[in-house]
């Protein structure tokens, strides 16, 4: 059994609120992470945990032990009764935890019934962080849903691609995506064909003959699901002309190289796009990072100039700001870090940080230059 980095913090949230809501993309390990807490564990997509609840519930809110109510966003009539519970002790913390794989329609519920009475933690799929560096190459080809092969099952690429199937058929028409399977598959590809680039709505549409409209809302389901990411640009008060567009990521790399074709790391590096691969699983692991530690006020940007200046993660703090560019390479030049630290003057940066696979570590006046693992010790050591 991992340790997920996030047990401090959802322990840390109970004690401190009611209830908290644990979200999360299926199978990326909320129900167990959910059980190791203990309590009385609750699946509310079935029929008889739904009746279970429903005919217990005065013995349940009475007692002391933590009810866990899985994909609670199935089951809305609950939402009321949890306020009504919590209300009539609103002394008394630890007492819900609620686990969904589906933002909006969780956030829905929380926000017409226990707004102020819940704090909300994201659980990642598994990170570097967890599994450790010396599986680094195994975590960035199958990615890190536990039973996808990171933990060394051959299971890649044949669980990625069950688990897309699912998603399409099943789940993302029942929590409403209004979208035919074969289109939904069709989309999810070409967001992988364009990952990380800058979102172009009326491109995917016309090659899907559909609206611009149509397809930012199947997006939006997509993303409220945790398959995509949509990295907002920075904007800062530079000379220049900035690209207000978003840059989407596939999340999970996993499921970025199943839905892509690659299953093996030798036929992942002779890609061409491979380095956005990379990035994209860099920048995931840093956000991944952040939110298994609290911080989830340190919020992430990316930035670029119309005349192609770019920094490929911003991290901003208020008071902090981190320029991050990401390099698929052992050896990074010089001139990277003159560019970089350049393009961090444009943000006001206070860290410029080159992110590479170098074994040789550098940390001059806030430029520094090292590898995935060294990058996530700078963020543990800093005082957010």
């Amino acid at each position: 059994m991992i340790d997920r980095a996030i047990e401090p913090v959802v322990e840390k949230r109970l004690a401190d609120f009611p209830a908290v809501a644990l979200l999360g993309a299926r199978q990326s390990g909320k129900t167990t992470l959910a059980k190791m807490l203990g309590g009385e564990y609750y699946d509310l997509e079935t029929d008889a945990d739904r009746l279970k609840v429903d005919l217990n519930w005065d013995r349940l809110v009475s007692g002391t032990r933590l009810i866990v109510l899985d994909e609670a966003q199935a089951f809305p009539e609950i939402f009321p009764r949890i306020r009504s519970a919590i209300d009539q002790m609103r002394g008394r913390n630890g007492r819900f935890l609620l686990l969904g794989s589906v933002a909006p329609a969780l956030m829905r519920q929380v926000s017409e019934s226990l707004a102020g009475r819940l704090a909300m933690v994201e659980l990642h799929p598994l990170s570097l962080q967890e599994i450790g560096v010396a599986e680094i190459d195994r975590l960035w080809l199958c990615g890190g849903f536990p039973d996808g092969g990171v933990l060394g099952t051959d299971t890649m690429p044949e669980w990625q691609q069950n688990y897309l199937a699912l998603l399409v058929q099943r789940d993302l028409p029942q929590w409403g995506l209004p979208s035919k399977p074969q289109v939904t598959e069709r989309f999810l590809k070409m967001i992988a064909a364009v990952h990380g680039s800058t979102w172009n709505a009326s491109s995917i549409a016309k090659s899907l003959g559909l609206n611009h409209q149509t397809v930012n809302t199947y997006l939006d389901y997509l993303e409220g699901a945790y398959l995509v990411r949509r990295l907002q640009p920075y904007f800062a008060n530079a000379k220049k002309r900035l690209v207000k567009r978003p840059k989407v990521f596939v999340r999970d790399t996993g499921l970025l190289h199943a839905l892509l074709g690659i299953s093996s790391v030798d036929r992942l590096l002779s890609q061409p796009w491979v380095g956005v691969s990379w990035e994209g699983f860099v920048v995931e692991q840093i956000i991944s990072f952040l939110h298994s530690n609290g911080w989830g006020h340190v919020q992430p940007y990316y930035f670029r100039t119309s005349d192609r200046y770019e920094i490929d993660l911003v991290l901003d703090a208020g008071n902090e700001r981190w320029a991050i560019e990401v390099k698929l390479s052992s050896n990074p030049s010089v001139g990277d870090m003159e560019r970089l630290g350049k393009v961090g003057g444009m943000i006001g940066a206070t860290k410029r940080i080159l992110v590479s696979r170098t074994l040789e570590c550098m940390d001059e006046n806030d430029s520094v230059s090292t590898n995935l693992s060294g990058m996530l010790d700078l963020l543990g050591e800093f005082k957010w």
